[in-house]
């Protein structure tokens, strides 16, 4: 289970471009396994996120990335937080993430979700489809993609996907955990409770996650299975640095790289997880502290300033202990 996972969601940072744009993304994954992190993941976008950045900044394929970053580190699993399941059809996705267990000497994690981002499928092509269709969609897969990594032979006749006696081979070198991404209480904690090993809770605010957590509980309860056997995390998004002061200085060189106005600075910090250890340590502790299993953080600011991480991941080990 995650229990202290780092996600890269940004490649855009102060003085680094162009060829040193992976070194860097290298360099964070590198200082994540030794500051104690056990996953280190990315996105699955092929556009930057509204909030962090414009569609045209650079933004990697998550699984070539990972298969990349594999090569470079010895011990965290890897993962995407999460993949768009509309952007791959689910056999494929069972072949890319077995590729993945075996190319990292099996440290693959399956990190899924139903797909939003409205604008990259119209932008790229990839049909959007309804709330509905995505979801159903999602579900397919799952009933997919698990009995392929399993080694099960599968045929299913779906609405939107069809396999027929498909095979996985080679299997996946470990049994490759399940994680659901998305806080929605009637359909993706339904289908986490169903099919995940863990669940995300991506961005839900603290005052949220026991709302969340029961509504979780009460699938599992239906569905006649332990809650205990499935690992909640959350991610938050995070800007640490040793002093406030340096905290706003990196916000600020960052802010100054995005082309961002005083107001979008000031906005991001009430967004961000912001400041000193003591603040940032004080906030992640009350999400523990809420019921989670485990945390995924983030530094969209400054990780490519690797001390942050290593000064990241002493806070999260810390509030993660207990």
């Amino acid at each position: 289970m995650t229990r202290l996972g780092y996600q890269i969601p940004n490649f855009t940072y102060p003085g680094i471009a162009g060829d040193a744009v992976f070194g860097n993304l290298v360099a964070q994954a590198r200082a994540a396994e030794d500051a104690g992190f056990d996953r280190v993941m990315v996105m699955d976008h092929f556009y930057q996120l509204p909030g962090l950045g414009a569609p045209d900044e650079p933004m990697f394929e998550c699984y070539t990335l990972l298969s990349a970053l594999a090569q470079h580190t010895t011990t965290v699993r890897l993962s995407a937080l999460v993949t768009g399941n509309t952007y791959r059809n689910p056999a494929l996705l069972a072949k890319t993430i077995t590729a993945l267990d075996h190319v990292s000497g099996g440290r693959a994690t399956l990190g899924i979700g139903a797909g939003w981002f409205e604008l990259e499928h119209t932008s790229l092509g990839f049909e959007f489809g309804t709330f509905t269709d995505r979801f159903e969609k999602l579900e397919e897969s799952l009933q997919i993609i698990i009995p392929l990594l399993n080694g099960e032979r599968v045929t299913l006749e779906g609405q939107h996907y069809q396999v027929n006696e498909a095979v996985n081979v080679p299997a996946p070198l470990s049994k490759i955990p399940i994680m659901v991404g998305g806080a929605g209480e009637k359909k993706t904690l339904r289908m986490a409770a169903q099919y995940a090993d863990e669940s995300n809770l991506s961005g839900t605010p603290v005052d949220l996650i026991p709302t969340k957590l029961d509504a979780l509980a009460a699938h599992c309860e239906r569905l006649g299975r332990d809650r205990s056997t499935i690992a909640v995390t959350s991610m938050q998004m995070v800007c640490v640095a040793p002093t406030m002061e340096e905290a706003e200085a990196d916000l600020a060189e960052l802010a100054a790289v995005k082309g961002w106005p005083t107001e979008i600075a000031e906005m991001a910090k009430m967004i961000l997880v912001f400041g000193d250890p003591d603040t940032v340590g004080e906030r992640l502790q009350a999400c523990m502290d809420a019921g989670l299993d485990g945390l995924t953080l983030n530094l969209p600011v400054n990780g490519h300033k690797t001390e942050r991480i290593g000064l990241l991941g002493e806070i999260g080990l810390a509030v993660t202990a207990t």
